[in-house]
């Protein structure tokens, strides 16, 4: 079974409102990355929301067409349904950071997922470990740096294991080292059947991914593996993505 179905998919803020996404279709199979890319307002993150539920379930707006998970109809499932199906990090981290600590925030979702108190323990020990940010677990997440609110909200969606993860920017404010970092887990996880989408300018640093989305006004512009794509210079400069 494909793990993502998009079938004609269009999207408006508001009733009379102009579309933001555009009768878009696509298919991903489990396991596989997808990479989104695009000028800015070109629909990226609106795409991200439509993927996750959250256009459905905590904003007003209207969507056409069907998104299918694992075969679910993404409109018809529940909010606390979806959190077990995909995981989000938003491009501002800001709006999704809420306790205290860094370890109350990881531990935040296996907790309400009614873990045990050890495996909740392991769940913030290995997410930690993983993106490198052991040191911060003491830390208010309010008072780090962007790229650490990135790594701290990564690691939060990653603590609830859920099949399917939708990135939105999330290296944009890292150094260098900790992009080849979360480069690096994200390989690790493609390659233990996660399906991840994320939308990312910097092109090399996702080689690894299956499919590149280049999205216009809202539209497909393009989609196809990844390697051919990314060799195209004269396309992606005409799309204004590379000088």
């Amino acid at each position: 079974m494909e793990a993502v179905i998009v079938e004609d998919l269009s999207y408006r803020y508001w009733p009379e409102g102009p579309l933001v996404l555009k009768n878009m279709n696509f298919r991903m199979a489990r396991g596989e990355m997808l990479v989104i890319t695009g000028l800015s307002g070109c629909g990226k993150s609106t795409l991200c929301y439509c993927l996750s539920g959250i256009a459905g379930h905590r904003r007003d707006g209207v969507m056409q067409g069907q998104i299918l998970l694992d075969g679910k109809d993404i409109q018809k499932l529940r909010a606390a349904s979806l959190a077990l199906e995909v995981g989000i990090v938003f491009q501002d981290p800001d709006s999704q950071l809420f306790s205290p600590s860094v370890e109350d925030e990881i531990a935040f979702g296996p907790e309400n997922l009614c873990l045990p108190p050890g495996d909740i323990r392991a769940r913030v020990d290995e997410v930690l470990d993983l993106l490198g940010i052991s040191s911060l677990i003491e830390a208010n997440p309010y008072h780090l740096s962007g790229g650490e609110k990135h790594l701290v909200a990564l690691a939060a969606v990653l603590a609830l294991d859920p099949p399917l993860l939708i990135l939105d920017e999330v290296m944009s404010q890292l150094d260098q080292q900790a992009v080849q970092r979360v480069a690096d887990v994200l390989k690790r996880l493609k390659d233990a059947g996660k399906t991840i989408i994320a939308v990312e300018h910097r092109l090399e640093t996702v080689t690894f991914a299956d499919h590149l989305m280049v999205l216009e006004r809202g539209a497909l512009a393009r989609w196809g593996p990844i390697e051919p794509m990314t060799a195209d210079r004269e396309f992606l400069a005409a799309q204004h993505l590379i000088d």
